[in-house]
């Protein structure tokens, strides 16, 4: 029996790094094992994740082949993107080409909130926009509770500050298509990480990473590549609670005229009027407020 960690699942097989065998010669073929697993997670309904560590016990050792006979208690298990045992996420946008969707973006940070994951905001490309934008978007997130960067492939911009704050964690990666998560990555770490796409004519990226998988990219950095996507769920939360999820409205909390305002149509609302007068971003509200109104037209069963 080994034990590994599952970088890959395809098609209901499993593909497992063991960490045992460290001779360089080794870690590209003879660690990586092609597993299925035991039926008994079937019963048990549980179902491997990208970022699990697991037991296997070896079919056949010429040809990497075993089974995952268990799988070890996991530290964290997100919704979206499946995966396991993550330290952090990075949300990568494009300030232009594609143009962000603020939308999207809050709907990640909310998910992420919700799974108690720590969250980085890495705005890409911001070659091509001028000074005064890229600080209007820094105001806009300043006080969402995540760091927020900006970075630029073509200047080298930002790219030794984001490499820090991957050191020595487990990372899961997410964005839109075509907003250079790959070529960050590939920047990043001085090699092919990861295939590299290019943008349709329609100005969307074309999806270049089809399932999550682990890459070990530098000793103890592993990051996790998901597919890129252009729609995301809100979890599963009453609407009165989302205003819990925008850390920038915690401080105005009890200083609204109602206990338990919402920050909608109430008046006399603190958070409002910080909106009206520039402190808080009228943009994150305004997303805030389409939010809530899914979430309150959404049928309960």
């Amino acid at each position: 029996m080994e034990n590994g960690k599952i970088i890959k699942g395809i098609a209901g097989f499993y593909y497992v790094y063991v960490e045992a065998c460290e001779k360089q010669e080794c870690l590209v073929s003879s660690c990586i094992y092609e597993c299925k697993a035991k039926g008994v997670f079937r019963n048990r309904k549980i179902k491997p994740l990208v970022g699990d560590n697991v037991i296997i016990e070896v079919v056949d050792k010429d040809k990497c082949t075993g089974n995952i006979i268990d799988i070890l208690p996991r530290n964290n298990e997100l919704i979206r993107p499946a995966a396991a045992n993550i330290d952090q996420a990075l949300i990568i946008f494009a300030i232009a080409n594609p143009m962000p969707n603020y939308n999207l973006l809050d709907r990640f940070l909310v998910m992420m909130e919700y799974q108690e994951i720590p969250t980085i905001i890495c705005f890409n490309k911001i070659d091509l926009v001028d000074k005064k934008y890229r600080e209007h978007i820094k105001l806009q997130y300043k006080k969402c509770g995540c760091k927020v960067i900006f970075t630029s492939t073509s200047l080298n911009e930002g790219l030794e500050q984001l490499k820090q704050l991957l050191e020595n964690k487990t990372t899961i990666l997410a964005g839109p298509s075509g907003v250079g998560k790959s070529t960050i990555t590939n920047k990043l770490y001085n090699k092919d990480v990861m295939e590299i796409g290019n943008i349709s004519k329609i100005g969307r990226g074309r999806h270049t990473t089809r399932h999550s998988e682990i890459f070990n990219v530098s000793e103890a950095t592993y990051i996790c590549d998901t597919p890129g996507f252009t729609s995301f769920n809100l979890p599963i939360i009453e609407k009165e609670q989302l205003r819990f999820y925008y850390s920038e409205f915690e401080e105005y909390e009890g200083f609204c005229k109602y206990n338990g305002c919402v920050h909608i149509n109430e008046p006399d609302c603190a958070v409002k009027k910080a909106v009206d007068k520039g402190i808080l971003s009228k943009e994150r509200y305004n997303v805030y407020v389409s939010l809530y109104q899914e979430l309150m037209s959404q049928k309960k069963y």
